[in-house]
């Protein structure tokens, strides 16, 4: 598919992640004024509950756009999202009718803050990159142990915390937590000193479902995806983890890209899941290409400097799609929601360039990152600015997230002293 043309000029640039292709779907607001769905297009951003308010998009008899959340939309299904695509692309097309009603109701993205895209049912992470299970076994329990013995079967995962996700450009603290070195006789109170990123890429349930649902269900399920970066206290995870895995390590926050990207965006840029090593169980076998061709990288900037890209790696890397991810977690009954978060776990490549967490870049802190400073790090410093990007490259456009930023605080003084 080539690039579409749009009446709103910015959006017909090949390199600007918002053309007429994508749409995606935002909250923001304007000087202090109640935060609105909005749809990102080109430099601007139309205003949702104004365009509903004027009658130019309806899509039934209760109005969607009157709240500051997609939720309500993602409740309607894939033919009301469908619908809404299509009309959102007629308005916005080159010649449309419509132009000079719909001009007014756009506003300049730079004078708008951005907010949460959505609001987060449920937060469920997973462990489904291969290169990065590999590497972060290799490290604690060596290559011939690297990957768990049911690894290669099910996505690994576990639940988080839907009340720490947070969207971009909102500051992360760091954590105090219980410590234990390997040379520590007992475990002490600290702050974490192994503060690290997961490059991730979270996928938003839409349509709800109650008990077991097939790969093509869960599919068919998937509103959209955002960045995700998955903060993570190393040290507070080394000593917390076993038997029951990731707890107070993964609770101080969880970044996401403040525009959901539509799976209807995406289509173009589907592609296979990897030779499959072991077969899996008829449940969560590949019923098609389930993941997306889309470009990764992370910058890091120390406080108040320019920033280094630390990482290049792409989606397609993942073991286990979204797909399979969420059908994975319905087996056993339980409830999705629309609104529930699935974080695809850390997306690495094969080389160390390509590697989406400072624990593999550093190897555990043994490889200290020069920056293009001159400052070492093996894992986060305060003041340090941490950055996601994302894009899927079409036949003469580009298909963007925004980025996903987070700068680390120094700890509270210690909230126990008394």
């Amino acid at each position: 598919m080539p690039l579409l043309k749009s009446w709103v000029a910015s959006a017909n640039d090949a390199a600007h992640p918002f053309p007429l292709n994508n749409l995606p779907y935002g909250v923001f607001s304007v000087d202090g004024d109640d935060p609105r769905c909005g749809v990102a297009i080109g430099d601007m951003i139309l205003d949702m509950r104004a365009a509903e308010e004027a009658g130019l998009v309806r899509l039934g008899d209760a109005p969607l756009f009157d709240v500051p959340y997609w939720n309500d939309l993602m409740e309607e299904g894939p033919a009301v999202w469908a619908a809404l695509r299509n009309r959102l692309t007629a308005l916005l097309s080159q010649g449309a009718a419509e132009q000079e009603k719909l001009e007014p109701l756009l506003i300049a993205a730079e004078d708008a803050e951005l907010h949460m895209p959505f609001a987060v049912s449920e937060y469920t992470d997973f462990y489904a990159g291969k290169n990065h299970a590999f590497n972060v076994g290799t490290m604690f329990r060596g290559p011939e142990n690297a990957l768990p013995p049911n690894w290669l079967h099910i996505p690994i995962g576990y639940n988080g915390r839907a009340s720490s996700v947070v969207v971009s450009g909102t500051d992360v603290r760091r954590p105090w937590g219980q410590l234990k070195g390997p040379n520590d006789d007992q475990p002490r109170w600290a702050p974490c000193a192994r503060f690290d990123i997961e490059l991730e890429v979270g996928a938003i349930v839409g349509t709800p479902s109650d008990g077991p649902i097939t790969v093509q269900e869960a599919d068919d399920n998937i509103f959209g995806y955002v960045l995700l970066n998955d903060w993570s206290a190393r040290d507070i995870q080394a000593w917390e983890y076993q038997p029951l895995g990731p707890f107070q390590a993964k609770a101080t926050a969880t970044s996401i890209s403040p525009w959901i990207v539509t799976k209807l965006a995406l289509a173009p840029f589907r592609c296979a899941t990897p030779e499959r090593e072991v077969e899996l169980l008829e449940h969560l076998r590949d019923c098609g290409p389930m993941l997306y061709d889309i470009d990764l990288e992370v910058t890091m900037a120390p406080d108040g400097k320019d920033a280094t890209t630390i990482a290049r790696t792409n989606y397609k890397e993942m073991y286990y799609s979204a797909a399979q991810q969420l059908a994975h977690h319905a087996t056993s009954g339980c409830p999705m929601n629309a609104g529930d978060l699935l974080g695809s776990g850390t997306i690495s490549g094969s080389v160390k360039e390509s590697r989406g967490s400072l624990l593999e870049l550093s190897w555990g802190g043994k490889e200290p990152l020069t920056l293009a400073t001159g400052e070492e790090r093996s894992f986060i410093a305060d003041g340090d600015t941490l950055t996601l990007k994302g894009a899927a490259k079409g036949d003469g456009y580009t298909i963007g997230f925004g980025d996903c930023t987070g700068t680390v605080r120094p700890a509270l003084d210690d909230p126990f002293k008394r």
